[in-house]
């Protein structure tokens, strides 16, 4: 593949300047106001001195006037999400459906045992960016498609193939996220030696911005570099306003606490870094912000196996204020990870009883109106996104749409819905480690149980 050109910042290590005691002030305000980050957890080179802009309020990363208009104008197109091609999953790619649920349509054309995964859309419904994960080495690069499926290409990848020293080794980059101006791609990148005695953790893991033909790369985040094997860094995603991004980070079992998640916020110019779930609420996967930036939609996951039943859809503001549940709890389901619709009127999100696979499901932002959009379990649809992209007109419709949900199952999501949050357990109240991330990037919940999607 052709080498896109253009400026990129050398990947080689090199000596970093240290943060002033002003800033590692900071780094210490930012954490007691964070929720669950300690002093300590966080190093202090993850503060920029040449970046000291403060931490965006919610104010200023709401903007409501401006973003709420923009939705209220929004088109609810078609929606993106990863599916399985074979009866053995281990193939799988990116398939579009309609609102409804129909029409849906194979977009990539991966080859066998290749897995496309962790979509996202363009601001203008033109592209979508995901990631392919190599069937022999593991590792996953990134890519884009149009919404037609043609022009399906690698971005060029930071590290070259034939070698380029300890940076590029087991190199992994996935979780594309495009800004909402389209000028930018936020993704996870993660390299260095493998920690055989931990199931294979990659030694470091961090967040990183380039433009979508890969060049302008620039690391946005250091949270690995004085801790190597101490987690993973993934699955970013913009605040309307292109000021902050989530993203989550995944403890590994030597990391602090082990074997533990949460959602964390960065400015775009890296600062202003703080943790916005506690650890006991074990939130993961893509979160994503309301189109009005007032709200951030999560999902959790219960300790244990992944695609185990008992998480759920919560909400939070940017502030890590008023979390809410959004589906019942304790539940009996598995949920995956959910998306706003562009009007932000809907929540489209993949559910599945135990022992059986996901599929795509809709409601309204309070968790009521829960509707089944499609009907198969067979492909494990997950990690929806939910763009703009007008539906074809004449779209073949390669499935009905489920029923409209019992009264019994509306008036439960009804009772759920903006349920207050209960009191966080103590990290000493028994919470089951989970299993340890594994190379290169362990954020897979979306699996039928026993499987590995980054391995």
């Amino acid at each position: 593949m052709t080498r896109s050109t253009g400026t990129r910042q050398p990947l080689t290590s090199k000596a970093r300047t240290r943060a002033t005691a002003g800033a590692g002030l900071l780094l210490v305000g930012a954490l007691i106001t964070g929720c669950g980050a300690e002093p300590g957890e966080i190093p202090l080179s993850e503060i920029r001195p040449e970046s000291p802009t403060a931490t965006p309020t919610p104010s200023q990363s709401a903007t409501p006037d401006a973003v709420g208009a923009a939705a209220a104008e929004a088109h609810n197109g078609l929606i993106v999400s990863r599916a399985y091609t074979d009866a053995t999953r281990t193939t799988s790619a990116i398939v579009t459906v309609g609102p409804d649920g129909t029409g849906q349509r194979q977009v990539t054309q991966p080859p066998a045992r290749a897995r496309d995964d962790r979509p996202d859309w363009s601001p203008d419904g033109s592209a979508i960016a995901f990631d392919r994960t190599d069937p022999q080495t593991g590792t996953a690069r990134l890519w884009t498609v149009s919404t037609s499926g043609e022009n399906a290409h690698q971005i060029s990848q930071l590290c070259d193939a034939a070698g380029g020293g300890a940076d590029c080794a087991n190199e992994d980059e996935r979780a594309p996220a495009f800004s909402p101006d389209g000028k930018q791609l936020a993704f996870s990148r993660s390299w260095g030696a493998l920690d055989e005695a931990h199931n294979k953790q990659i030694q470091y893991s961090d967040l990183y911005l380039m433009s979508p033909d890969g060049t302008n790369v620039q690391r946005l985040t250091f949270l690995t570099n004085d801790k190597p094997y101490s987690g993973a860094v993934s699955n970013p995603s913009w605040s309307p306003d292109g000021k902050q991004l989530t993203f989550e980070y995944r403890t590994s079992a030597t990391g602090q606490p082990a074997n533990s998640r949460a959602i964390y916020v960065v400015g775009v110019d890296g600062t202003g870094l703080r943790q916005l779930t506690p650890w006991e609420l074990r939130a993961g996967e893509r979160a994503d912000w309301s189109p009005d930036g007032t709200q951030i939609l999560f999902t959790t996951y219960p300790a244990g196996a992944d695609n185990a039943p008992g998480g759920g859809i919560y909400t939070v503001h940017p502030d890590g204020t008023a979390i809410g549940a959004l589906t019942p709890t304790p539940s009996t389901a598995f949920y995956g990870s959910a998306a706003y619709a562009p009007d932000g009127k809907s929540i489209v999100f993949t559910q599945a009883a135990a022992g059986s696979g996901t599929d795509l499901y809709s409601m309204r932002p309070d968790g009521t109106g829960m509707t089944r959009l499609t009907n198969s379990a067979d492909k494990w649809l997950s990690r929806p996104a939910w763009g703009t992209a007008a539906v074809p007109a004449q779209a073949t419709q390669s499935e009905a749409p489920s029923a409209t949900p019992s009264a019994a199952q509306s008036a439960a999501q009804s009772a759920s819905a903006s349920a207050a949050l209960p009191a966080a357990p103590s990290p000493s109240a028994g919470l089951t480690p989970a299993q340890a991330p594994g190379q290169p990037k362990p954020d897979d919940n979306e699996l039928p149980d026993g499987e590995d999607d980054d391995n």
